[in-house]
């Protein structure tokens, strides 16, 4: 992130950084806002890498891909074949999507800011799309997208299971099934494109094209709408994946049958329709549709630079850190979603491949860098303390603070609810008396406070269901 190197290079005004990027632009964070201690809100804007040459003299930005690093030498070996040895080195290469198969033009993975505008072009013409997966992106997805028909299917029994719990989810699924209203916004940020730009080589939309990130508002200023004229119709397939992907050619000569749109609990009938492609899941369903999005998920994007180098890589693929956002490689530092944190967590902290995370471990590997240089000691960056997110679901404030969801408190725990439906929603986890999470939904007000009361761990037994009365003012108890 070019804050980061912005604050190195005026640390460092004599060392030489250098910005190695395969991307002509950078994500710069701006409408930056410190919610409470934790927590924190921004958008994230592309701004080209020019920028920051133009502001720091000692960065020069290099726009080329890795081929190989070489760790023992100390330097790396840009596409362009040329060689840039370094001092200290951080890798910041993200993730890549997991496509739910390689190759195929029906299916579109969307993670970074070209795959969503490709996505867009696609819809235009759209009259059906199947969209696979239940995380952040399928979850915006699929309320933003009007007048085309989606068949939404996830593995899971709810939505947005790596967010929330059944109870959100269906919170949430209300607001799915009601027209909208709310007029749109205007869309407040410039956007710099990779438009007309190595264009020829973007128009696949494959997987090792990594493009950055989308930010947290990236479907603000795409136009999501198909062709036919109604606003929402979703239809829920649950429990179920992937079974196998058939082009129009190979249904028609296997003889299959499809369904139509399941539409008010009608007996489903035959589609008789033909589709570019068709989808069989893993509950016996065939639905056919223009394309497919698959949102399933990411993968550290290690690949270029494990030739030859012995990194420790964690479970889920990423390359190991220590709490200096070193990996165990000398002199090799990671942070965002390439990595896997290895240190000693705090117990109401988990590792989550968002953007608020890659943001602060940039921040905090800057840092860890520039003491290792200069010989000081650096302590744990506080934000690693609490685990705090918050972001936009279906247009309403969510914040997850802590084990939101009681990840690995075992059944040793009890959630405190109060929901007042189509308004908020508010589950506390509780375990031996001490609040250890929390799922805000709606405008609450409780974040300060919560946040505090699981940073403090205080013993809230007494407090009992008070804790969440209405008609308490939680925060006069605990100021």
């Amino acid at each position: 992130v070019p804050e980061h190197l912005g604050k190195l290079a005026t640390h460092f005004p004599s060392e030489d950084i250098l910005l190695v990027t395969a991307s002509p632009v950078i994500k710069a964070v701006t409408n930056f806002k410190q919610i409470s201690k934790i927590l924190e809100e921004f958008d994230v804007e592309e701004q080209s890498s020019t920028m920051l040459e133009k502001r720091f003299p000692n960065i020069k930005v290099i726009e080329s891909g890795v081929k190989q690093l070489k760790s023992e030498e100390h330097c790396i070996v840009t596409e362009d074949g040329n060689q840039h040895v370094y001092k200290k080195l951080c890798l910041c290469a993200g993730a890549k999507p997991k496509l739910i198969c390689e190759g195929n033009p029906y299916v579109l993975g969307i993670r970074d800011t070209d795959s969503a505008q490709e996505f867009q072009k696609q819809l235009i013409k759209a009259k059906r799309i199947m969209i696979i997966g239940n995380g952040g992106i399928a979850l915006e997805l699929v309320y933003e997208i009007e007048g085309c028909e989606v068949i939404w299917a996830i593995k899971d029994k709810a939505i947005g299971n790596t967010f929330f719990d059944a109870g959100a989810a269906e919170f949430l699924t209300s607001k799915l099934i009601a027209e909208k209203s709310e007029a749109k916004i205007a869309h407040k940020r410039t956007r710099y494109t990779t438009e007309g730009r190595k264009k020829e080589a973007r128009s696949k939309c494959k997987s090792d094209n990594v493009g950055s990130a989308l930010g947290p508002d990236w479907h603000e200023g795409l136009n999501l709408k198909g062709t036919k004229e109604f606003s929402h119709k979703i239809h829920l397939e649950t429990m179920c994946e992937v079974k196998k992907i058939y082009l129009q050619d190979e249904f028609r000569i296997l003889k299959k049958k499809s369904f139509t749109f399941p539409r008010d609990h009608k007996s489903v009938t035959t589609d008789t329709e033909m589709w570019p492609v068709y989808v069989e899941l893993t509950n016996e369903k065939i639905y056919g549709c223009d394309f497919i999005v698959s949102a399933t998920g990411v993968t550290p994007n290690v690949e270029p630079f494990l030739h030859g180098n012995s990194f420790e890589l964690g479970e889920d693929g990423g390359l190991k850190v220590d709490d200096h956002m070193h990996t165990s490689l000398p002199d090799v530092y990671a942070a965002g979603d390439i990595c896997t944190t290895a240190w000693q967590l705090s117990p109401v902290w988990q590792q989550m491949r968002l953007w608020t995370q890659a943001r602060q471990m940039g921040w905090y590997a800057a840092k860890c860098m520039a003491a290792a240089s200069s010989g000081d000691s650096i302590d744990m960056d506080f934000s690693f303390e609490l685990f705090a997110h918050v972001t936009k679901f279906f247009n309403y404030k969510v914040v997850l603070l802590g084990k939101y969801n009681a990840q690995g408190l075992g059944s040793d725990h009890e959630l405190m609810l109060r929901c007042t439906k189509g308004q908020e929603y508010v589950k506390v986890v509780m375990q031996n008396g001490r609040m250890m999470g929390a799922v805000l939904i709606g405008e609450t007000d409780l974040e300060e406070t919560f946040e505090n009361l699981i940073l403090n761990q205080m013993n809230l037994s007494s407090y009992g269901e008070d804790l969440l009365d209405p008609n308490i003012d939680i925060e006069d108890y605990f100021d």
